[in-house]
């Protein structure tokens, strides 16, 4: 019987979290209509939808509690990279960060009702198993680029398939990106989303949800052929922090 009431209280949690999603986009459908108009307009986009990610977290019992290494750069284009869990990693990265940036995303989102209508039209998005589409992905971050914004990426390319897995390996674009273009990568770690909403249907629940702000990693200077030394010091920081948690 308990059991049963668990499993019933989570199918409840989970059709509140698609209805939360679709209901505060309509809540701010005008805005975000206008705010997508115009390329140089992105900016108020990412303000509305920090607005969304906080009415998503919030309303479904999640706590962020953040602690930064270092204040966050104002003005500068960065490369933002976390570990990937869950699908509140996206609202979480909205929530910590106030420096406008464009996601880099599965291309297979696009297909959600509604959120995928503003997904493409905003994220670059990316078919990982298409060279031409991975080849789109630096051109079109150059652009944002260019522009003063920063880019997101989630280099374990994915949330791994086995539970088990703590941090899967990196996938080396998000720091070819980095030093190709010479802008530093500020590293996140998020300890609980996969505990608070897994994939996984008849898990999860409200709490707090730990990101940890590390230090900027500088890349000028730095070649192609630091890559790999770039890749690995950026998921050690990641991983010391997922096993050595550094805020209770």
């Amino acid at each position: 019987m308990k059991r049963a009431l668990k499993n019933l209280f989570i199918i409840g949690y989970r059709i509140w979290y698609y209805l939360l999603v679709m209901l505060s986009i309509l809540l701010l459908f005008p805005v975000l209509i206008i705010s997508i108009l115009k390329a140089s307009w992105y900016p108020l986009f990412f303000r509305v939808a920090r607005i969304w990610a906080r009415i998503i977290l919030f309303g479904m019992g999640f706590i962020p509690k953040v602690k930064r290494s270092e204040e966050m750069a104002k003005g500068r284009s960065v490369l933002y990279v976390a570990n990937h869990t869950s699908m509140t990693d996206i609202m979480l990265m909205l929530h910590v960060t106030n420096n406008p940036f464009v996601f880099v995303g599965k291309a297979e989102l696009a297909k959600i009702p509604l959120f995928g209508f503003f997904y493409k039209r905003t994220c670059i998005l990316v078919d990982r198993g298409n060279a031409r589409s991975r080849h789109n992905v630096f051109l079109e971050s150059q652009k944002r680029l260019q522009r003063g914004l920063s880019v997101c990426i989630f280099p374990e390319g994915g949330v791994p398939d086995d539970e088990l897995v703590v941090l899967d390996t990196f996938k080396d674009g998000a720091f070819r990106l980095a030093i190709e273009h010479q802008i530093p990568i500020v590293p996140m770690t998020f300890h609980d989303n996969k505990r608070r909403f897994p994939y996984s249907f008849f898990k999860g629940g409200p709490g707090r949800m730990r990101a940890v702000v590390h230090k900027t990693v500088a890349t000028q200077g730095l070649q192609m052929e630091d890559k790999r030394a770039l890749k690995d010091q950026v998921r050690d920081t990641i991983w010391k922090e997922l096993q050595h948690p550094s805020i209770p």
